[in-house]
């Protein structure tokens, strides 16, 4: 069962996703993606952050650029984390994206990351440390990463 939800809002994003598909992938933790228009398809939107708890979802990393509205509508269906990941889609090179998703009202928090890979990454290694405080295998597997990153043994 996914333990990890990545939504992204446009499938053109898919590109800009793959790297925390990537390190979801190396860490052992089972994902699962989807394209879901704040904009377009609203309803399935509010549908997904009601239903992702009770399908076993535990963290949702929600990736948009623009105005980047998907991961705050998305918080604000669901109780769960969400990551969002903004992406340089628009003419401003993802900065409003960042603003975006960072400018969320107090009760319904959105954790931000840097703008495209490196906060693609960021968002799935958050994912980890979230996950790791109930799953030893994940917090393991992210630790060893860490040392890895230090070069030092396990």
């Amino acid at each position: 069962m996914p333990l990890v939800a990545v939504v992204m809002g446009s499938k053109s994003d898919e590109q800009a996703v793959r790297p925390a598909l990537d390190v979801l992938k190396a860490l052992g933790i089972d994902y699962e993606v989807s394209v879901i228009s704040a904009h377009r398809t609203p309803e399935r939107a509010r549908q997904f952050g009601l239903s992702a708890r009770g399908r076993g979802i535990e963290v949702i990393i929600a990736a948009a650029g623009g105005a980047a509205h998907l991961p705050g509508v998305l918080a604000g269906w669901t109780t769960l984390p969400v990551i969002g990941v903004p992406l340089a889609t628009s003419e401003l090179h993802g900065v409003d994206a960042l603003y975006s998703i960072v400018q969320m009202p107090a009760g319904i928090p959105v954790a931000g990351v840097a703008i495209g890979t490196a906060g693609a990454k960021n968002a799935a290694y958050l994912a980890a440390e979230i996950l790791g405080l109930k799953y030893e295998g994940i917090r393991q597997a992210y630790e060893r990463y860490r040392n890895e990153l230090q070069g030092r043994e396990p």
